[in-house]
Order: C-alpha cells, then sequence, then structure tokens
C-alpha cells in the first residue's frame, strides 16, 4: 500500500549518524523495511551501461519506476565534478535505468551518486516508502540525530549570542581554571562555544531579592544591534536566576521584542551554577539556527498522519532526546539531542537482551563514526551532565562512552610517534573511506574489504577494492620511508589491533574503572560494524557471551520506534534533609513532569512515574 491509498500511517524510525541513516520503518500492513542511507543525503551506485544521456545504474535496493526523476546525479572519482538532472528513470530489480539531461563522461565501472538535495532523513523515508517526490503523506515519523552534535564538534553553528550579568563578560572563557593537561607549562585551553557576549547590568543576591534593577534600556539598544547583525539566536545566563527568573524572564520579553526568534534562558535548567547554566543556555543557542533549520525541513515534507474529517491530532514528527524519551517538535530543545543516536541504541540494546533472557550487558554498537558503549544491569542508567568536544552540557542522558574508531575512522601513521594510529578523524559520508571511489583517505572499512571480511554485493554502497589497496599502498610506503617497513597483510591486522584496543578501552572504562567485571557480563554487539569486531574485543575483555539483535545494523533505529514520550522533573533544594517535606517536593516534581507530557497528549492514566 502506497501512502496515497488508505489513511493508516506508516510508521518510520530514523537514526541519523556521522556516516549512514539508519531507516526502520512499518508500512500500513505491519511488515517492517529495513533501509541505510548515506548521511550526506544521497544514494551510491555503479554505472553498468553507459550511451550518451542513457544510463544504467546498479543499486544497493530496488526502486519503483519514476523514483529517481528530478533527482541529480553526480560522478565521483576523476569526474568528480560532473553532474547533471535525471528526466526518466526505470526500475528492473536492482538495474535503475536513467535519462539524464545531459550527456556525462561516464564508463562502465564508475561510482555515482544520487541525491534530490533533501536531508537523508526524508532520503530514508522515500526509498522505504517508494516515493520519489512530493510530501510525505500518511507519514509519522521518529528521529534521532548527529546534526546539532556535528555542528558542536565542527565548530558550524550559527551566530549567537550570550547576555550575561555586567562584570561576568569573561566566564566562559575563565571557566573551571581546569587545566587540560596538569604538567604543560604552555597551557591550551579548549575555546568556549562562539557566542557574542553582552553585559547587562542587573544583579539579584544569593536569595534572589533584587540589587539593582536590570538595565532594559541598553538592554533594548543591545538587542537591536544583534538583530541588526543578523544575530537572533540569544542565551541569558544572569547571576541566581535559578532562585529567581525575573530578570532572565525580562530580558527575554526585550529580545522578543527586538525580533529575536530564539531565546535560550539559564533558568530554565532550574539548577544553582552560573557557569554550567550559561554553557549549556550557549550551546542551545548556538545549535539553535543549524539544527531548528533541520527540523524545519523535516517537517515540512511530512503531511498528516490522517487525512479526512478528522484528521490526527499527533504530530507527524517526533525526536529522541539524549536520555532516549520522546518529544515533539514544538517542544525539542538542541541541546537535548546530542548523545540522542546513541540512546536509541541503548533503547534497542535493552530490549534485545531482555528477549534474550540477560540482564547484565555491555552494549557495543560500532558505526560509521563512532563506536558507544554503555552498561546495563536491567535497567539504562543516566548521567545528568556531559561533555561534547569542547563544551560542557546540563542535560539527562544515557550513560553512554564514546571513542572516535568506526568503520570510517582514518587509518595513519603518527610520524611524530612513530606509531600507528586509528581514528580520531572520520572520513564520514563524503569523501567517505577510499573503497567509495570518491578520493577518501583509508579508513577501518577499507582494512575489512582487504583482509576479505566484506561482502562486496551486500554493503550499502558499491565498494571499489583497488583504491582500497591503493590507499594501503601509500601507508605502506610512508612507513618504509620512516624505516618500519611490512607486508601488507601485517598491516592491516596491526590497524585491526589497534581499533579492537582503543574500542575494548572504552568499554574498560565504563565496566573495569567502576569496579564491573566486563567478564560477568554479556555484549550486545550491534551497529554497521559491530558483527565484524565483536569477537576480538570481547576476547580483549574475557567476555565469553555475545547478543547480536536481528535488527543488528539498525538497532538505534529500532530502539527509536520502541521509546516512549518522557520527561525528567528535577529540584535543587540546598537546605538540611529535616528541613525538607520531601513527599511535598516529590509531588511537585511529578506533577510538573504529568503536566508537561499532557501537553505532549498524554493523559495521566497514560503515564509511568
Amino acid at each position: 500500500m502506497t501512502p496515497a491509498e488508505g489513511p493508516l500511517a506508516w510508521r518510520i524510525s530514523i537514526d541519523t549518524g556521522g556516516t549512514f541513516t539508519d531507516c526502520l520503518a512499518t508500512d500500513p500492513n505491519g511488515s517492517e523495511h529495513r533501509v541505510k542511507v548515506l548521511s550526506s543525503g544521497c544514494i551510491r551506485g555503479v554505472i553498468v551501461h553507459a550511451q550518451g544521456s542513457a544510463l544504467t545504474v546498479r543499486m544497493p535496493r530496488t526502486a519503483p519506476d519514476g523514483f529517481f526523476t528530478g533527482f541529480r546525479l553526480r560522478l565521483t572519482g576523476s569526474h568528480a565534478n560532473s553532474e547533471t538532472e535525471i528526466i526518466a528513470s526505470t526500475a528492473d530489480a536492482e538495474l535503475h535505468h536513467l535519462n539524464t539531461q545531459v550527456p556525462l563522461p561516464a564508463s562502465v565501472g564508475d561510482i555515482c551518486e544520487l541525491s534530490n538535495g533533501e536531508p537523508a532523513p526524508l532520503l530514508a523515508a522515500r526509498v522505504a516508502i517508494g516515493q520519489g517526490s512530493g510530501p510525505l503523506r500518511h507519514v509519522s515519523m521518529r528521529l534521532a540525530t548527529t546534526r546539532g552534535t556535528n555542528a558542536l564538534l565542527e565548530r558550524r553553528g550559527g551566530p549567537a549570542a550570550l547576555i550575561l550579568t555586567e562584570g561576568f563578560g569573561d566566564l566562559l572563557e575563565i571557566g573551571t581554571q581546569q587545566r587540560p593537561d596538569l604538567f604543560a607549562l604552555n597551557i591550551r585551553k579548549d575555546p568556549p562555544v562562539d557566542c557574542r557576549i553582552i553585559e547587562v547590568r542587573g544583579r539579584l543576591d544569593a536569595g534572589g531579592r533584587e540589587i539593582t534593577p536590570l538595565d532594559v534600556p541598553a538592554l533594548r539598544a543591545a538587542a537591536a544591534a544583534l538583530r541588526h547583525q543578523g544575530i537572533t539566536a540569544v542565551a541569558v545566563a544572569l547571576m541566581h536566576s535559578w532562585i529567581n527568573a525575573a530578570h532572565e524572564h525580562a530580558a527575554a520579553a526585550v529580545l522578543r521584542e527586538a525580533g529575536l526568534t530564539y531565546i535560550s534562558l539559564s533558568s530554565d535548567l532550574g539548577l544553582a551554577g552560573l557557569l554550567a547554566r550559561a554553557q549549556t543556555a550557549a550551546v542551545n543557542a548556538y545549535l539553535a539556527p543549524v539544527v531548528e533549520r533541520f527540523v524545519n525541513d523535516v517537517s515540512q515534507a511530512l503531511g498528516p498522519a490522517q487525512d479526512g474529517p478528522a484528521p490526527s491530532t499527533q504530530p507527524p514528527l517526533r525526536l529522541l532526546t539524549s536520555a532516549g524519551g520522546l518529544v515533539s517538535a514544538r517542544t525539542f530543545r538542541p541541546k537535548d539531542s546530542l548523545l540522542s543516536g546513541p540512546a536509541g541504541g541503548v533503547v534497542g540494546a535493552l530490549n534485545a537482551a531482555t528477549a534474550s533472557g540477560f540482564d547484565h550487558v555491555l552494549t557495543f554498537d560500532m558505526g560509521g563514526t563512532s563506536t558507544d558503549v554503555a552498561r546495563l544491569d536491567g535497567h539504562i542508567e543516566y548521567a545528568y551532565e556531559h561533555r561534547v568536544g569542547h563544551a560542557q552540557v546540563m542535560a539527562p542522558v544515557v550513560a553512554v562512552e564514546s571513542v572516535a574508531a568506526g568503520g570510517g575512522s582514518v587509518c595513519w601513521f603518527d610520524e611524530a610517534h612513530n606509531q600507528l594510529r586509528v581514528g580520531p578523524h572520520s572520513a564520514g559520508a563524503s569523501p567517505g573511506p577510499a573503497s567509495y571511489g570518491a578520493g577518501g583517505p583509508l579508513t577501518i572499512t577499507d582494512v575489512n574489504l582487504l583482509l576479505g571480511r566484506v561482502a562486496l554485493r551486500r554493503f550499502q554502497v558499491p565498494l571499489d577494492a583497488p583504491s582500497a589497496r591503493a590507499a594501503a599502498e601509500q601507508l605502506l610506503q610512508q612507513l618504509h620511508r620512516a624505516g618500519r617497513p611490512m607486508p601488507l597483510p601485517a598491516l592491516l591486522e596491526a590497524l585491526l589491533a589497534v581499533a579492537n584496543e582503543q574500542m575494548a578501552a572504552a568499554m574498560r572504562t565504563i565496566s573495569a574503572q567502576r569496579g564491573y567485571n566486563p567478564a560477568s557480563y554479556a555484549m550486545v554487539a550491534f551497529g554497521g560494524a559491530g558483527g565484524q569486531h565483536a569477537c576480538a574485543v570481547a576476547d580483549l575483555l574475557g567476555i565469553r557471551t555475545i547478543i547480536v539483535p536481528r535488527d543488528v545494523g539498525v538497532l538505534s533505529a529500532k530502539g527509536l520506534s520502541l521509546a516512549a514520550m518522557e520527561r525528567f522533573a528535577q529540584r535543587q533544594i540546598l537546605r538540611p534533609l529535616e528541613a525538607i517535606d520531601l513527599a511535598a517536593v516529590m509531588q511537585e516534581a511529578e506533577q510538573e513532569a504529568l503536566q508537561n507530557l499532557r501537553s505532549e497528549g498524554i493523559t495521566p492514566d497514560r503515564a509511568a512515574i
């Protein structure tokens, strides 16, 4: 059944990672469809016939006639700048016959990319449904995304400003004064989130009583200047606003009057600690232009989940938070999404472990860009403050440990230390590993391919083994010049050993370093590359049992499909325990959480506290 054939909705869960976007779609008849596309928003294929403007391309999966009409086709490799529009397409199993607007210098065996310019989640949904263009009607989507994480790590957030109490303009620069390297003579600190700093007069005392009124005229002038400069995302972090938010609320009103569209208040966190609140509010504002644009692009392509006289009141798009719970696009905040993909994987792994009869497991999620691990003792463990790149963020998250070792991690020789290394840099989705044929570097994916550990025809993108071998030969030559010659098989095995040890070290961090013996746990292995490395990593840790779920390659998306609407409520009291009416405090927090769920259409009788 296509989306236009009936009122029943497709249910689609999508996790956009650094390299691949994983999709698990359930059609109106209850059948599941699994799709992977590159997170750069394209599908790759191999040209098997080329004659003028007519091309035949082999794709990793089928698509209906006309699906690729209107897409752009681009060649990779030596003809990387050659691009044209597809004006007609027909399908014959995995072969797609394409007519292009203008001929390309294509040859049999060339790798090409097809893209419609939409974000990867929409492309994945279209492939699953078989609808190449038009609004995605009768679709409800759950989405986890690394868009905010990548923007933070790569410092590609939007223009933003941070308003601080007068005299605290260098708060983020000073930070905690902790040195990244205790014994370094030349201390190099990580730079804070890139925000324009504005100081405003106005002060509360530690009890929340006003000492100096907020300087509204000066703030109004500053807001007008920001609007003139094109800055529309602003964070506000004022002294003691956690106990009295009046000044921050007044500042927000002034900013909105000036036309600033995204306001992030530190008082919304409700916790003491100016630095932590300021850092979190700044991250929220810095990521807002990027993440909200992405969410809006996805939302606008989704039609209502149901038509007719009684359209569905359920929002067509919900997003996963770093704590593994769902929120609507309306209440979504960028700071809550930074670990949403790994959180989906943990939810899926817990479900797989429980179904297999195991309570104590270590999760091993090896994707294209990183490997995420967690320890589960029958339930999910949370943390309430975490670090992403150079930024410290106060937000509930599933307790995961990440290491920059994935299928796309770059394999290189560190001449300064005379060592082979894997990561932390990743080839990502574009150009991708060397075997993707787009000029990428040698990666763990290439190593597995050259060792015969990859089934070429079953991989999600076409692979070019000669390009992978050429990249490995370049590394061999570099080692030879450094006086460390070795045969190719020994090099490949050495690189695998480095990657496996890095991933095992991450698993020791969440187990042995916290007093838990990893050998007493089972391992849940998943992710696109998890199955290739699980046994070697388990051997390093003494683990004897490995669980490989059915949805091993898309388990994060499976976790998304199982996630529930969820809200956290917390209170910071800072009073002696005997002076607290704890039952009243808990009741107040409970009612707050229930009210937040009620605003999403969840009635109290359907909620679990």
